[in-house]
């Protein structure tokens, strides 16, 4: 009897050190919090009285804040009342305006426009890409101070405004030999982004979907696409994820409803408080349960383009192909703060049916420069999907395929950087005023002699990083005393590495001749265009019609048996 008391009493003084200690812990950081507040709005309220000039109080609170986020992660956000319209179109992808896409042209200092939106009032009335924007509802649009940036949001508010509003757009428009002065009378209305550019068969019996955003109601324009494409005779869809940044989790769980039964959980989301976690699940009946699937995706494919393709993969029910996607596993909400800001904050990570998360980077984990680093492949832990193929978290989604992606060369980042494609692709529709179809577009010798003359003309010059790097290892070669023995060898390559335009132009003549197709397609087809030109050689797009047609493959790479 005596044991048991001297138990009991050793179990209650446990339990009541215990409890002393964690709320000695939870006091401490309350005190730290308010200790810190205390200091922050001390030396504000200093600095306002005493520094020897007159500080702009909100743009010093500003600078706090971004401080303080920085050391979170890239997507915690806050959203001041004047940014809301921001936040609103990304997650909706809608908003009030024109519906074209702006940006700044450094030769005239203006804003041009580089795409109409197709069925939107700017395409519609005829405003076209190249028009460089004079003014807007008879306000001049002037950089002045502005920096390039802030100016194309200058112009992006006065374009935007109340559906049913009108104004005049004048426009300076690119001719032959000479420019003139347009003006378009516009009546805004409600634009919204068509999150699925482009749909059609692309094989006697596999249909093609490209997804760019899942934005909000964009499995509605999925679903209306996928029937169309199976009245169409469609028995397999390739569905194309590359780019997509992602946007809504419940949009992309209900796509994937649309091919996996109902009652499966897909998504898991668990954070630090209760209210973060939660479980995502198909609710309704599938189209199609059984149809073959193939999922393209790159790294570009992030957030909620992962859990569509992760999902697939994990249950076995769709081929991914491609190359790594980003690896961004985190979710984000959005929380009312005073004077109508919002902060958009990451409140849990998600994990993916066979218990994985994707996310490439711990956050947590900064360097003190404030660099981070993706998660070592060694680090990464082993998972299974339903069939018991192994896949991996911690570093995106991995394709069951891998095709290595194109290489950017650096001339080409110049020469689209300097506008010398959007120049020649005004010049080529002032040559061409139609297109019969997307088919029949093509760049031919002669026309690529036309953009090279283009290209010398304008004293295009560009950095060649393979000089450069020649240059930093004179230096270091020097530094160490090997100069003298490798000089011959140095002036050798020097000569070969010797800066040659017209070489580059010819070595790099397939991307760049896509490059500029692509642009043409956008002027004449607009964003379907663009999708379709890049598919007429795409790696991808072969590879998955190649698996889609040998069913046998397709079933042997869903169902292989990996050893535990």
């Amino acid at each position: 009897m005596n044991t048991k008391r001297i138990l009991l009493g050793m179990f209650v003084v446990l339990v009541g050190l215990s409890l002393s200690s964690f709320c000695n812990k939870d006091d401490d950081r309350n005190f730290q919090v308010a200790k810190n507040l205390d200091i922050f709005n001390a030396i504000f309220k200093e600095l306002d009285l005493f520094y020897v000039d007159t500080i702009n109080p909100e743009k010093m609170i500003q600078n706090g804040v971004n401080g303080m986020l920085q050391l979170t992660d890239p997507y915690t956000e806050y959203y001041p009342e004047e940014e809301m319209s921001t936040l609103k179109e990304m997650i909706t992808g809608k908003y009030g305006g024109i519906g074209a896409v702006i940006r700044y042209y450094e030769k005239k200092d203006r804003i041009a426009i580089i795409e109409p939106v197709e069925g939107m009032p700017a395409a519609e009335a005829g405003v076209k890409a190249g028009d460089i924007i004079l003014s807007v509802g008879g306000k001049e649009m002037v950089r002045g101070d502005l920096k390039p940036q802030d100016f194309s949001s200058k112009v992006s508010d006065a374009l935007r405004g109340e559906p049913g509003t009108s104004f005049i757009l004048k426009v300076l428009r690119p001719q032959k030999n000479d420019s003139t002065v347009m003006e378009f009378k516009l009546t805004r209305k409600n634009i919204r982004n068509n999150p699925v550019p482009y749909y059609g068969m692309v094989h006697d019996s596999i249909g093609y979907l490209s997804l760019t955003g899942f934005t909000d109601n964009c499995s509605k324009d999925v679903k209306k696409a996928f029937i169309e494409l199976k009245d169409k005779g469609a028995k397999a869809l390739i569905f194309d994820l590359r780019d997509n940044g992602g946007g809504s989790l419940q949009e992309a769980v209900d796509i994937i409803n649309f091919f996996v039964p109902k009652g499966k959980e897909i998504v898991v989301t668990k954070g630090k408080i209760r209210q973060a976690a939660g479980s995502f699940k198909t609710t309704s009946e599938p189209i199609d349960a059984a149809i073959p699937l193939a999922i393209l995706v790159n790294g570009n494919s992030a957030s909620a383009s992962e859990i569509m393709s992760g999902s697939m993969q994990d249950l076995d029910r769709a081929v991914i192909i491609g190359t790594r996607t980003f690896g961004k596993g985190l979710v984000q909400t959005t929380r009312q703060l005073p004077y109508n800001g919002t902060l958009k904050v990451t409140t849990s990570k998600y994990y993916i049916p066979s218990g994985r998360c994707i996310q490439a980077i711990d956050y947590a984990k900064k360097n003190a420069d404030g660099s981070v680093a993706r998660i070592p492949d060694s680090l990464t832990h082993v998972f299974y999907t339903e069939a018991g193929r192994e896949v991996r978290d911690g570093g995106g989604i991995r394709p069951d395929i891998e095709i290595e992606g194109d290489k950017f060369p650096n001339i080409l980042f110049y020469l689209m950087n300097d506008d010398l494609i959007f120049d020649y692709a005004t010049q080529y529709c002032l040559n061409h005023p139609e297109v019969a179809s997307i088919d029949s577009l093509q760049i031919t010798d002669a026309d690529y002699a036309d953009f090279k003359k283009l290209v010398k003309e304008a004293d295009f010059t560009y950095d060649r990083q393979s000089e450069q790097v020649l240059k930093t290892l004179k230096e270091v070669a020097e530094f160490e005393g090997y100069m003298e023995g490798a000089e011959a060898e140095f002036k050798a390559l020097e000569q070969k590495l010797n800066h040659n335009l017209d070489r580059d132009l010819d070595y790099f003549s397939k991307p760049i001749k896509e490059q500029i197709a692509e642009e043409i397609a956008t002027r004449y087809f607009f964003q379907r265009g663009a999708v379709m030109q890049r598919l007429k050689d795409d790696a991808d797009l072969k590879k998955a019609i190649e698996i889609l047609t040998s069913p046998e493959e397709y079933r042997k790479i869903l169902s292989v048996q990996i050893s535990r």
